[in-house]
């Protein structure tokens, strides 16, 4: 039991890290976005999709592999083994990282002409030593992790977005200001917004660093390690490159579409100034809003997952089931209600955060109100994913995701060159994508894992209740707007009634069973609310 606890702590201070680096990412790019401008934004986008990738390819995996083949050999009281794993992984990261800087850099004017994205070089530029960085980074966060700390990642993962924060906004607001009326303005805007990705990372390398130098100075020195050293770089090959391959499959699906779009509008001879801006607002205003309520829900669940893989291991079969009954209506009830207030409000929502990107202010109302169902399917594949791997299906995801993704490109490449829909044609993809792996993982969960799923708690109660929701929130701004009591003020207080509804609805009218209060996050608030007493 002290050890499932000390679990749940250790898995909750990531969690919890993870969430407010998520709230701060999204914060900050809402700034960022009104400085750049649509087409600004559109090669930021395009740009940080590529470097997501090559980031995957170089270091995504480190600090969960890392972790893993340390924890392992501190198991077994082989504090050698585990420095030695903790070399091993540094070589790795720094050929890894130095390739994906050199491929970066290097390949910057070449992967512009691929995209047909001018200015995108410039970004790229700055992003390539970004991913050294980053890998170095994640060497040293598996080092701890390995050891049962998360504290040292939750803080350098907070200290770096902040970083990130105030270098990304200070250098996007100064090439505004330089290049402000001049055809390089997107460009170099964009290569500013990049600028605080590199600073944080190097901060949090900082950081890292010294907690390392003070956890190490004073240790005492250590036998021969008991394996070689060509048994280590296997072993930490064996565990990194399926989980590379796992995550990268997941990260593709949005340079795809960059790709195919950009590819798209130079045979229909669009002019890059309207193909980069359109792109902006898919990219920045729809995709970056419908992201955020996936990382809440994941971040969330996070808290819940861990013991959930611990129940697993241990043969905990009833009790695993239970648990994942939990975590997934949790998903459901944050996710369909973020979908449906998100389309119902679209416009006052594009009106407050976006003031100065109105050329394109009907299109991005437009996206949000046909594409924010993808949310719901993007929490589900997700959350079923995490569960089937709890459940020692770890390659079964990325087969999905593979499936899933060569769909996806089929669908938007015809869609794209022959129909009218052109951008919609992305948000038909970033719908039907998550789709269709949201089935396939949850017929796999039922399969593979024997779980029954229960729908009328899960999905039918969140939904109804997220439609008399909407209908509130839709009913109550028009009203207060017509009689001019401003958009802000509308929006507040049809968002506080609406969100006041909801909480009530699905606290008190059965939604959780009395047995998952306490599981849930600020359990004890909850069931206050719930009526249920407190034992």
């Amino acid at each position: 039991m002290e050890k499932r606890n000390s679990l749940l702590v250790q898995g909750s201070i990531l969690a919890a890290a993870g969430l407010i680096t998520k709230l701060l990412g999204f914060l900050y790019r809402i700034p960022m976005a009104n400085l750049l401008g649509e087409q600004g934004n559109g090669i930021y986008s395009v740009a940080y999709s590529i470097y997501n990738i090559a980031l995957t390819l170089s270091s995504y995996a480190l600090p969960s592999a890392v972790s893993k083949l340390i924890s392992e050999r501190l198991g077994r009281r082989d504090r050698a083994g585990a420095q030695q794993v903790f070399r091993a992984s540094l070589l790795f990261a720094a050929a890894g990282g130095l390739a994906a800087f050199a491929a970066l850099y290097f390949g910057a004017d070449w992967l512009e002409s691929v995209y047909g994205r001018e200015g995108l070089a410039r970004p790229l530029k700055v992003l390539g030593p970004t991913t050294l960085v980053v890998a170095l980074l994640g060497v040293l966060r598996g080092w701890f992790q390995g050891r049962g700390n998360m504290r040292p990642t939750a803080v350098s993962q907070v200290l770096e977005q902040v970083v990130n924060v105030a270098g990304s906004l200070l250098a996007t607001w100064q090439m505004v200001r330089l290049y402000e009326g001049k055809p390089e303005l997107a460009s170099f805007g964009a290569a500013g917004g990049t600028v605080g990705t590199l600073a944080g990372a190097a901060a949090a390398l900082l950081f890292m660093w010294l907690l390392y130098a003070v956890a190490r100075s004073g240790a005492k020195p250590l036998p021969r390690p008991r394996e070689s050293d060509a048994s280590v770089r296997r072993a930490l090959l064996w565990t990194v490159v399926p989980m590379i391959l796992s995550q990268t499959i997941y990260q593709m699906g949005s340079t795809v579409d960059d790709l195919l779009f950009g590819r798209a509008m130079e045979r229909q001879q669009v002019a890059d100034a309207v193909a980069a801006a359109v792109q902006g607002v898919y990219n920045t205003q729809y995709n970056q809003l419908t992201t955020l309520p996936v990382a809440i829900t994941t971040a969330l669940a996070a808290t819940l997952l861990p013991a959930i893989s611990l129940l697993w291991s241990r043969g905990e079969r009833r009790e695993a089931m239970r648990r994942t009954r939990t975590v997934i209506k949790l998903n459901m009830v944050v996710a369909i209600p973020a979908a449906v207030g998100l389309a119902v409000l679209a416009e006052p929502i594009m009106t407050l955060l976006f003031p100065r990107l109105t050329e394109y202010r009907d299109l991005s109302v437009q996206m949000m109100e046909t594409g924010s169902i993808a949310i719901v399917f993007y929490a589900l594949s997700t959350i079923s994913a995490a569960v089937l791997q709890g459940g020692g299906h770890m390659g079964l995801p990325a087969v999905h995701a593979g499936v899933s993704l060569v769909l996806h490109a089929v669908l938007v490449y015809v869609l794209l060159n022959y129909t009218e829909l052109g951008i919609h044609s992305l948000i038909v993809g970033n719908v039907t994508f998550p789709l269709l792996l949201s089935l396939l993982n949850c017929a796999a969960v039922r399969t593979r894992l024997g779980y029954r799923w229960e729908t009328f708690h899960t999905f039918t109660l969140p939904v109804l209740f997220s439609l008399l929701m909407g209908l509130l929130a839709r009913g109550l701004y028009a009203g207060l707007t017509a009689l001019k009591l401003g958009t802000l003020l509308s929006f507040l207080v049809s968002v506080a009634a609406a969100v006041a509804f909801y909480g009530l609805a699905v606290l008190r009218l059965g939604v959780f069973t009395k047995s998952e209060f306490p599981e849930l996050p600020m359990s004890r608030v909850l069931s206050r609310i719930a009526g249920i007493p407190q034992k």
